[in-house]
């Protein structure tokens, strides 16, 4: 059986790799964080030394077989769960969020099940894996994400006035433009920020006249438009 401080070092282990994961998701404000990755690591090695240790007073008895990778089994599947919680469809802005911070508690599942299985290299890894992934390359994949947009004609609208949106639509359409979506996003001091993402085969100097004619509208603030012909370098036309 194994004894009780080899159960703390397992379990302090757990706890201390789950808040280095949790700490990055709490200082950016995001669902999940350092006490949640916590928990979800702690409990998940709990779970690895009772599969493993907790039964063998039992294992004596005839036709008694323990397998303990069959609760780890179960932590791994059962997560899902409470990621899936983690997990959101914004219809206002056709995007879903939630879905890092589920494959962040179910790898920190992983790593607790690492940690209580004694495996202390592993974990340390992991965590030093998942941590650079998490914190670290979040601007590296924003900088690319926003390189290869720039290759895609678009407009970006700030409205104050939520019925303005209508008669963008309205405009748009009658110029019969090959708009391909509308990203609609709430921002904290109540205007509305909306993207027109349009077809490579509208021609700047088309982005350029509805951009103006757009900037005649109530209840837009502010217009600024990127097309296909600029390089990163460039900054957008803004009004």
């Amino acid at each position: 059986m194994i004894d009780a401080p080899e159960v703390l070092l397992r379990l302090a282990l757990a706890a201390v790799l789950g808040a280095v994961i949790g700490l990055n998701r709490s200082r950016n404000e995001w669902a999940a964080g350092m006490r949640t990755h916590m928990l979800v690591s702690v409990g998940s090695a709990l779970a690895i030394i009772v599969s493993a240790f907790g039964f063998r007073d039992v294992l004596g008895h005839p036709d008694v077989v323990l397998d303990p990778s069959r609760i780890a089994a179960q932590v791994v599947s059962g997560i899902g769960f409470l990621g899936a919680g983690t997990i959101m469809f914004l219809q206002r802005e056709q995007i879903v969020r939630g879905l890092t911070t589920a494959a962040g508690l179910w790898a920190t599942a992983s790593i607790g099940l690492a940690s209580g299985s004694g495996l202390f290299a592993a974990a340390g890894i992991a965590t030093g894996l998942i941590w650079l992934i998490l914190a670290l390359l979040k601007p590296l994949e924003r900088k690319l994400m926003s390189w290869g947009r720039r290759a895609i004609p678009r407009l970006r609208l700030r409205l104050t006035d939520a019925t303005a949106l209508g008669s963008v639509e309205a405009i748009v359409s009658r110029r019969h433009l090959p708009l391909q979506k509308i990203v609609l996003r709430r921002q904290e001091d109540g205007d509305d920020q909306v993207d027109l993402i349009f077809g490579p085969a509208l021609r700047n100097d088309q982005l350029v006249t509805l951009a103006d004619e757009l900037r005649e509208l109530e209840g837009l603030q502010s217009v600024s438009f990127e097309s296909a012909s600029q390089t990163p370098s460039q900054p957008p036309t803004t009004d």
